[in-house]
């Protein structure tokens, strides 16, 4: 009996380096903090980037990270205390816990995995506000978990593209 790997790439990834994780997550936390008004749509972008390290590196992006990046977020958006860092530290805890799971399956249904925990992080966070005495945002705010879980699979291409190793040997280069 053959068993085949899910995934369409065979190639042996180098180790994470945790300035790359913190780098990815500023990124995430400059994108969040981009004015677009209205827009219905805009992902977490700092929810999505933690659940990619979460489910690709548990043991080097822990729950204090998403609590205090959490807090950032708070902070910097003006809402009510405590949404964010609940929110992503639970994000950061079943995105751990079910990592292997996750990347068991192709990068389709890893999607429809990360948008189940996506539309779980944005209901934690309504259900916050709404005990803080916020009004509902609406229905399509939960469309952001949608956006994130299609953006997945590019995701995935550009935080895994510096651990790819060269597919021919190099002379010149100790790897």
């Amino acid at each position: 009996m053959n068993i085949q790997p899910t995934h369409s790439s065979r190639r042996i990834l180098l180790p994470v380096r945790q300035w790359f994780i913190l780098f990815s997550l500023a990124v995430a936390f400059f994108l969040d903090l981009v004015p677009f008004g209205n827009a219905i749509g805009v992902p977490d972008w700092v929810a999505l980037v933690l659940a990619f390290w979460s489910v690709r590196e548990p043991l080097r992006l822990g729950m204090g990270t998403a609590f205090v990046i959490g807090l950032m977020m708070d902070v910097a958006s003006g809402s009510v205390m405590g949404q964010h860092p609940l929110a992503y530290l639970l994000l950061s805890y079943a995105a751990g816990g079910l990592s292997r799971r996750i990347l068991w399956f192709p990068l389709v249904q890893q999607a429809l995995h990360i948008l189940l925990l996506l539309l779980a992080t944005q209901l934690v966070m309504v259900i916050t506000r709404l005990l803080g005495g916020a009004d509902f945002p609406g229905w399509g705010y939960f469309l952001g978990s949608f956006s994130g879980a299609l953006l997945w699979f590019p995701l995935t291409f550009v935080l895994l593209l510096p651990q790819y190793q060269p597919l021919e040997k190099d002379e010149n280069r100790p790897i």
